[in-house]
């Protein structure tokens, strides 16, 4: 059923809310208090409120009880998980309570979107009216992964960029940052062991801006620092974000093999690729030489990101070059692999259990999936036929979804529009009793087409709101048009988030425009965002 007109316009929409009558003002006198795990969620709402109220929202221990007071608590129902929270408010008293630090967090995002818009200005805002409405919400997530994926293999976009999108993605109650760090395009890493993946691999000559157009001589490059990186997972952390990094292997390696050329089949040379698609030249799986590199890399990788999975990629790896390798026929020899799809498994599953036995879990594309992958492997399905995962599943195998058709970013909103972006069920026909077995879902952002930060927000808003609603809101309380109304009621936040954000006609293709939309996958609509 979807809420009452008189609804706060939440995004996403919480399991339960009751209004109640008054108001809670903030104002000068307003303190916080918090027990001793939820200090650091009390400096953060501290800091968040000060800018723009100008109030000091002093954290006290034991504050007055005739002030007015914003209370942070571990406890209350454990049944709502480690993500779920309770937020009570009255005339007085504002307390959130949380089985978790992590619940509480989730319901301070959700307090900051009842307060109004220019909560979220980092300036004092003139003649404010800081009001929230009395209620009660009782509110925990559907699925535990609810991801939003960057490809900075493509383009590079830095720092800056990834730091708005984490705090965006907190916002909506995000808790997985699933980072594609390396492509045939770019490797954007630091590897102090091969310090070429970034000297050469970090830089191509030019950039084919579409499938149709010459490359434009333009240079692009760019690469993220240990230290730049050490600092970016810290700030996800902060904000209950885990951060998932992708080393693609076997394919998609081209900025590897530029740098490092004896780890193909053929020896070489190779450039950074200029121009999007699939390679041919992908790691040797017969050298013993592409095992070591390819463990030193995730040595140092392990080192940055304390997440529990490594995504390992495993798609559009073609096998051209392993069926004319000696040594990698040699291997399949040895180890009685009988075809180079076998052989992918043999490589997949050599670097999951490097991983595992690391304490560390492998995620790849679902063309790693085979008979004999490695047990603790997650799948990621985002093509292909499902009926391999379907069984997959059901013999216990944990994936994620990102379905091509429906969750892909940069395809245009023609192809995959707001509506049919709200619509996805990560749930697969007939699998309701082994539900436990999908994570969740994640929306992936390639940026072959996606060059500027004005074209990152446009691929990305608002659709990113209606994946946010899928994983955290049951199935049964999504309503599409309840949706479109609290994204209109939300649409100012965005604007003094700065967003860029589609909108108007761009968000109701017409059917023309939705009958062309599949070409959007390999001609962008350049002309809608710059």
């Amino acid at each position: 059923m979807p809420p009452q007109a008189d609804t706060p316009p939440l995004i996403p929409l919480p399991t339960h809310l009751e209004l109640r009558a008054g108001t809670f003002a903030l104002t000068a006198a307003t303190v916080l208090t918090a027990d001793a795990a939820n200090l650091p969620n009390a400096h953060y709402l501290q800091t968040f409120l000060g800018s723009p109220t100008g109030f000091p929202f002093p954290i006290q221990e034991k504050p007055p009880e005739h002030l007015p007071i914003i209370r942070l608590q571990t406890g209350g129902n454990a049944h709502l998980g480690r993500e779920g929270y309770t937020l009570t408010i009255t005339p007085h008293t504002l307390t959130l309570t949380a089985p978790t630090p992590t619940g509480v967090f989730y319901g301070l995002q959700t307090l900051r979107q009842l307060l109004p818009p220019e909560i979220e200005r980092r300036a004092p805002v003139p003649n404010p009216s800081w009001q929230i409405p009395c209620l009660i919400i009782e509110d925990a997530p559907r699925f535990s992964w609810r991801g939003f994926m960057l490809d900075e293999g493509r383009h590079f976009h830095g720092k800056e960029t990834v730091l708005r999108l984490l705090d965006w993605m907190a916002l909506q109650k995000l808790n997985t940052f699933h980072w594609h760090l390396t492509e045939d395009q770019g490797w954007r890493l630091e590897i102090q062991q091969f310090p070429r993946l970034t000297e050469i691999g970090s830089h191509r000559t030019s950039t084919s801006p579409s499938m149709f157009d010459a490359s434009d001589g333009t240079p692009h490059g760019g690469f993220y620092t240990q230290e730049e990186i050490k600092s970016i997972v810290a700030y996800a952390a902060e904000r209950h974000i885990t951060v998932i990094p992708e080393i693609e292997i076997p394919g998609h390696s081209l900025a590897a093999l530029a740098a490092y050329p004896e780890l193909s089949c053929t020896g070489g040379p190779f450039e950074v690729a200029t121009r999007f698609g699939i390679f041919p030249d992908i790691y040797c799986a017969g050298k013993e030489s592409t095992f070591t590199f390819l463990t030193g890399v995730l040595d140092e990788v392990m080192s940055l990101f304390p997440s529990p999975v490594i995504h390992i990629g495993g798609d559009e790896a073609p096998k051209s070059r392993w069926k004319k390798c000696p040594v990698c026929q040699a291997r399949m020899k040895q180890e009685g692999l009988k075809t180079p799809h076998a052989l992918q498994g043999y490589v997949t599953n050599r670097i999951a259990a490097y991983l595992s036995a690391h304490g560390r879990r492998a995620m790849g594309w679902n063309q790693i999936l085979h008979e004999e992958l490695d047990e603790q492997a997650i799948v990621h399905y985002w093509v292909g036929n499902q009926k391999p995962v379907i069984e997959a599943i059901k013999n216990g195998r944990d994936v994620v979804m990102s379905a091509f058709l429906h969750t892909y970013l940069d395809h245009g909103y023609s192809l995959t529009s707001l509506r049919k972006a709200y619509q996805y069920d990560p749930i697969l026909p007939k699998l309701d009793a082994h539900a436990q077995h999908i994570l969740g879902l994640e929306a992936p952002l390639w940026t072959e087409f996606v060059p500027t930060r004005a074209r990152l927000d446009y691929q990305t808003f608002p659709r990113l709101l209606a994946f946010a609603e899928t994983g955290w809101t049951l199935q049964a309380r999504k309503n599409y048009p309840d949706f479109q109304q609290r994204l209109a009621a939300f649409a100012p936040r965005l604007d003094e988030l700065g967003i860029q954000y589609a909108r108007g006609n761009d968000l109701k293709p017409n059917w023309l425009k939705q009958s062309l939309g599949i070409f959007t996958i390999i001609q962008p609509q350049t002309k809608t965002a710059s």
